[in-house]
């Protein structure tokens, strides 16, 4: 077992092979231990159906087979991070999202497949489902970013900048897909005037903790779990990012050392958001910390 005195990551490694799902390991692997892509792809395909979506509790707070959204844009990012996120792979995801997908052609959060099956209290089924921002913008980001081509991006993509253009009063993750929309939006010219305006908004309603140690100063969104801050990195994954932009270079190191700091006694980082079942907490702690390692690492920290 890793000491106190080990690096971030071989902590973090031990939380992760004591704790994590295969595909979680898989990941871990490939990004830090020099693990193979086609590895990480075996384990994800685990969580494949037949209809070209992703089930089985991929996101952890959706259990049950069904495929949903939320699962879907999940294997999407994790196959952009092994580079795998383009040709027949993306052919399949984009043919589920074509068939799911609202008459306006954007996505809803969760179908109504998942009645019947457990699910996290603050995510709702309903019957008609209103296509959502937080659904559609990372995966038309992602899609756009990669070069896939497809006629579901024609109408989706039409949909995330009247969604982004609207956005007035809004909440952290909102603000989070519509980045995640924005930074890979072919016209980058509209996107960054469009993050320019988002940046203001964010300040000026106080959506990211700009300074930890003022952290009870700042507002908890409604119906979010007290303590679910959103922080400068949240929003900034990356330096590339446009979100980079929002932040002094002194409060995105402020919120580094904070994520820094977050590691556990056992290795991993805590999840910040609503738990209501063990299962999902677990399953959601190596993701989290999955997310706090690549994210320290963009940004130029050393992690070993």
């Amino acid at each position: 077992m890793a000491g106190t005195g080990a690096s971030p990551l071989k902590r973090a490694e031990q939380f992760i092979w004591l704790t994590a799902r295969i595909l979680e390991q898989r990941r871990f692997a490939h990004h830090f231990l020099g693990g193979s892509a086609d590895a990480v792809e075996t384990a994800l395909g685990a969580y494949l159906n037949e209809d070209g979506g992703y089930g089985h509790a991929l996101e952890p707070d959706l259990r049950g087979p069904v495929s949903q959204p939320l699962h879907t844009a999940h294997a999407l990012s994790v196959l952009d991070s092994i580079g795998r996120c383009s040709g027949l792979r993306a052919e399949r995801i984009c043919r589920f999202l074509t068939d799911v997908s609202t008459k306006g052609g954007a996505l809803p959060a969760l179908l109504p497949s998942q009645r019947g099956y457990p699910a996290a209290p603050f995510i709702p089924i309903v019957d008609d489902p209103p296509a959502q921002l937080l659904a559609t913008g990372p995966v038309v980001g992602l899609l756009h970013r990669n070069a896939v081509w497809h006629a579901w991006l024609f109408r989706a993509t039409d949909f995330c900048w009247a969604a982004v253009d609207a956005l007035e009063k809004s909440h952290p993750y909102e603000i989070e897909a519509a980045v995640a929309f924005l930074d890979g939006a072919p016209d980058q010219a509209r996107a960054e005037a469009a993050a320019d305006r988002l940046g203001r908004l964010v300040r000026e309603q106080r959506l990211a903790v700009l300074d930890p140690e003022r952290r009870a100063e700042y507002p908890v969104a409604a119906g979010y779990a007290p303590g679910e801050q959103h922080f400068p990195y949240d929003y900034a994954r990356t330096p590339e990012s446009l979100a980079r932009r929002w932040f002094t270079d002194e409060e995105l190191e402020r919120s580094l050392d904070h994520l820094a700091a977050e590691q556990q006694a056992d290795g991993g980082w805590p999840v910040n958001w609503r738990q209501w079942a063990p299962g999902t907490a677990l399953e959601g702690r190596p993701l989290v910390t999955l997310k706090a390692l690549l994210t320290l690492r963009a940004h130029g920290r050393s992690v070993h």
